[in-house]
């Protein structure tokens, strides 16, 4: 569906679909589908595609390039919607990200952090960020190894102008849905851990942001909190835009 021919039936039925999936998922594992919230994956859909889905009830939209969020933040300055940075980040993009979104799920270094801190409005709230992890250790993929990630959370946490929300993951596709579910495994004990091993004032983290259009049950069985969902709603993309081209490191899949 392009902006100019966004079927508003299509994609209400087809939040219908996701939002079952969801309840159907939560029902299998024993949790409360309330437990779980979807995030809207709405890169290279335009601003009337994310105006009709927040029509149907949804205000969390998930942007990959930055370039291109930040033009529709700007059309859609009118609607209380909550934007999610799920792409890469490099260092000459923090500022945009940090001005426009109110939480970025991609970071893996310190760099980025304290760039986002430093650059993050005084007049916004703090802006919320989840740590990404290469769960399976793809080594050409982005996110922290988890065997460095308490150092890095203890280095995020002194950063005035960020709070930790919890941990993001994009594993690589599985034969099945139980290796699917194991490697998801993976990411809920870190996320376990890091919430076991807090202390101090400030709040528990509490996003495990994990799960994407065809793997969304496994994820939710392993103990996502945050699922990110693209295609299933919006359906097949139209042609990248704006900086996708500088964004190689960007997950084909997301969503």
């Amino acid at each position: 569906m392009s902006d100019s021919s966004f079927d508003n039936s299509a994609f209400s039925s087809a939040l219908r679909a996701v939002q079952a999936r969801i309840n159907a998922a939560c029902d299998a594992a024993g949790r409360d589908p309330a437990s779980v919230r979807l995030l809207a994956v709405s890169k290279t859909f335009g601003p009337e595609a994310v105006r009709a889905a927040h029509q149907a009830g949804l205000t969390a939209f998930g942007e990959n390039y930055i370039q291109e969020a930040v033009a529709k933040t700007a059309a859609l300055a009118d609607l209380p919607l909550e934007w999610h940075c799920i792409g890469p980040i490099q260092s000459n993009k923090t500022r945009p990200v940090a001005e426009h979104f109110a939480w970025a799920q991609t970071v893996d270094r310190f760099k980025i952090a304290q760039r986002l801190s430093e650059q993050r409005p005084a007049e916004l709230p703090p802006l919320q960020i989840c740590l990404q992890v290469n769960v399976d250790g793809g080594p050409t993929k982005a996110g922290i190894a988890p065997h460095e990630l308490s150092e890095l959370v203890l280095a995020v946490r002194r950063l005035p102008r960020l709070r930790l929300r919890g941990l993001m993951c994009i594993p690589d596709p599985q034969p099945d849905a139980a290796a699917m579910q194991a490697v998801f495994a993976r990411a809920r004990t870190l996320f376990d851990d890091l919430r076991a091993g807090w202390d101090g004032p400030d709040p528990l983290p509490d996003t495990l942001s994990m799960g994407m259009s065809a793997d969304l049950e496994a994820a939710i069985a392993a103990g996502s909190t945050l699922v990110r969902i693209g295609s299933a709603l919006f359906g097949a993309r139209p042609a990248k835009l704006a900086d996708a081209a500088a964004a190689p490191s960007a997950d084909p899949r997301e969503g």
